[in-house]
């Protein structure tokens, strides 16, 4: 190859990666999703807040044991997932793809974890009768706005396991680089944070009292 391909093969990969607000294509546009997506979330909280705060009869059904204590045991399992896809986007930069895999799989398999919970809790819930539709304990509204807010986080949290596990192969193989990894983390460390809002907004604000 001559220089001058050189030149122009080097200037293609810049213009690709490049982008005007000094930062790399596909990290803006990760950015640009998670500012799009934070106003979903925040528009699906407001709404569950104006319909608690409206309603004379919402209900609170939840005890300590077992929903709190199982959503404490959600909230520490995806905590840590996020420090982990931390040690992971190190490893890529430092160029460790064994290392790098190790974390990612790693926090796939605790953000499977955080989805099985997730899962057996709703199967507790329906089992009680909790529907979109109806439920046994007060305004029929509980189970639509409870369905719909953790339903968006956990397809979020399903979306995030099957990326990070895709990511994880494409980076080991060489076909993924630790930008990709990077933005990767970017996504799941989102996914996390709002975590921290659905817990005290829909489970601690709807305990028992």
């Amino acid at each position: 190859m001559s220089h001058s391909d050189l030149s122009i093969a080097g200037q293609a990969n810049v213009m690709e990666r490049s982008s005007p607000f000094a930062m790399p294509t596909k990290k803006l546009a990760m950015w640009l999703f998670i500012v799009a997506d934070a106003a979903t979330f925040a528009a699906c909280l407001l709404v569950y807040g104006f319909l608690r705060n409206g309603s004379l009869n919402w209900p609170t059904p939840f005890k300590f044991f077992p929903t709190v204590v199982n959503a404490m045991l959600m909230t520490f399992v995806l905590i840590t997932s996020s420090f982990v896809m931390f040690l992971a986007v190190r490893a890529a930069k430092m160029g460790d793809r064994d290392g790098a895999f190790r974390w990612i799989m790693l926090a796939a398999a605790m953000g499977a974890i955080f989805a099985l919970l997730h899962l057996r809790e709703w199967m507790g819930l329906i089992n009680e009768g909790v529907t979109l539709l109806k439920n046994p304990w007060g305004n029929q509204l509980f189970g639509a706005a409870f369905f719909t807010i953790t339903g968006l986080h956990l397809t979020h949290v399903t979306v995030g396991v099957v990326v990070l596990i895709i990511i994880a192969m494409r980076h080991k193989s060489g076909k993924a680089d630790a930008e990709d990894v990077e933005i990767t983390g970017l996504y799941w460390h989102f996914v996390d944070l709002v975590w921290m809002f659905v817990v005290p907004l829909v489970y601690l604000l709807n305990v028992q009292k």
